[in-house]
């Protein structure tokens, strides 16, 4: 394999601090035949085996040889608006979806626009009407309309995972309605068993809180939330039976007041471990529930009696204004749509968008894109909680927090949460 791998060490953080600093010591390149690719995916990763795949075969059609620079999310995030506004810009990364990331940087002027080349790729056809609105945004930045900036290959949801073990011994099945999901929570419970992992230091109950909400919500509730199209009632069916529920599972021990002092990592491990029976979060943990889950057999569902769960297109193939070799980044964006690559995708833990189903042969796979292509189909997909603001993910966080302590009431808390919300949102659309 032609391509080099360069680790996000110790030198090549000071080597990053030296492009902000404008000093980089290193000519950037534009020669016609290289590459220059950055990504934050793990080797192993169902993304960065079939991104590997790509390479190669991106190198073996053109001839070119790809440079590719492993960073961390963090890097990319922090980092993103200087680097890519100077000569050090990559000709293509991958980078997150949503207001306060992409379509920052696309209302900054610091991303191609892609209208021209989608429609001669055809990569509009590929994916879903709900998987484009985080590829495009408008001038102020806001996703859903406007020019295309991004282009994602892999989805991402949020869903049930069970401990199938735990749940024979415990005579329960897995739930279809909400009143049943309920009544597994209260047999466990009942066991001297807390049934949920979770955590309120981090994201999965604010996922949680969120799809509570959905519950009871449609798709104008999505867009007024995300979008920005109408005011969010804050004190509305929707989010009241979310704050009020969580409140409820609180109180019934389903959820341990613990949980406000725990991480993502915490819950997860916490499912691992078999110590919790249940765990509502990300097909991000599917590949890793796969290789370290030895001692119980697990499966997943999708929410009981939801239409609208949290999910997007995942991260996005986008190319800087300032890129060198814009037309070779448009060429391995579509070796990345291929069969062959979202295969490689699907048949290693990850959610392809554009896969032949048939290709799929890995049979935990197989359940996780079917249950990817239900909600899709239902067009369910209905971003994540925290997109609307660039601090609402602290803010959520912070009030689900005392919501578990009990140190504010449902009502204290929405009424922060709309206050805090609705002034993020004043600051982007003025």
């Amino acid at each position: 394999m032609k391509h080099t791998r360069t680790l996000a060490t110790a030198a090549s953080l000071a080597a990053a601090a030296l492009i902000l600093s404008g000093c980089s010591g290193s000519d950037a390149g534009g020669d016609d035949d290289t590459l220059r690719l950055w990504h934050y995916e793990g080797a192993d990763s169902a993304m960065g085996i079939a991104w590997d795949r790509a390479i190669e075969i991106f190198e073996e059609e053109t001839g070119a040889t790809v440079e590719f620079e492993e960073k961390s999310f963090e890097q990319i995030r922090s980092t993103a608006s200087q680097v890519l506004n100077s000569d050090e810009a990559p000709d293509i990364l991958e980078y997150n979806k949503g207001n306060a990331t992409a379509g920052l940087l696309s209302s900054e002027g610091l991303l191609t626009p892609l209208d021209d080349v989608v429609d001669e790729y055809g990569w509009g056809d590929q994916l879903a009407p709900a998987l484009q609105t985080t590829a495009r945004y408008d001038e102020n930045g806001i996703m859903g309309s406007g020019s295309w900036y991004g282009v994602p290959n892999y989805g991402e949801f949020v869903q049930v995972y069970y401990n199938k073990d735990a749940f024979a011994e415990a005579g329960v099945e897995v739930p279809t309605t909400l009143d049943e999901f309920e009544a597994v929570l209260k047999t466990f419970a009942d066991q001297g068993t807390t049934p949920l992992a979770e955590s309120a230091a981090e994201y999965p109950l604010g996922q949680l809180w969120y799809q509570l909400a959905l519950t009871e919500a449609d798709r104008q509730f999505v867009n007024d939330y995300q979008l920005y199209e109408n005011p969010v009632d804050w004190s509305g069916d929707e989010i009241s039976y979310a704050t009020e529920t969580v409140k409820d599972w609180v109180d019934a021990g389903y959820i341990s007041t613990d949980a406000s002092g725990l991480k993502a990592e915490d819950a997860g491990v916490s499912f691992i471990s078999g110590d919790a029976p249940i765990f509502y979060s990300g097909s991000w943990w599917y590949g890793r529930f796969q290789s370290e889950i030895t001692d119980f057999e697990w499966g997943t569902f999708l929410f009981p009696e939801a239409e609208l769960s949290p999910g997007s297109a995942g991260n996005m193939w986008v190319v800087p204004e300032r890129a060198k070799n814009k037309e070779l980044a448009y060429e391995f964006i579509d070796i990345t749509m291929r069969p062959e690559i979202q295969a490689l995708l699907g048949n290693n833990g990850g959610v392809p968008v554009a896969a032949d189903e048939a290709d799929i042969t890995d049979e935990k796979s197989k359940e996780l894109i079917a249950n990817f292509n239900a909600l899709n189909d239902m067009d369910g997909i209905s971003f994540y909680p925290d997109w609307p603001t660039p601090t609402f993910y602290d803010e959520l966080n912070a009030g689900l927090q005392e919501l578990v302590n009990g140190t504010k009431t449902p009502a204290e808390v929405q009424e922060q949460l709309g206050e805090q919300y609705q002034s993020g949102v004043d600051d982007i659309i003025g």
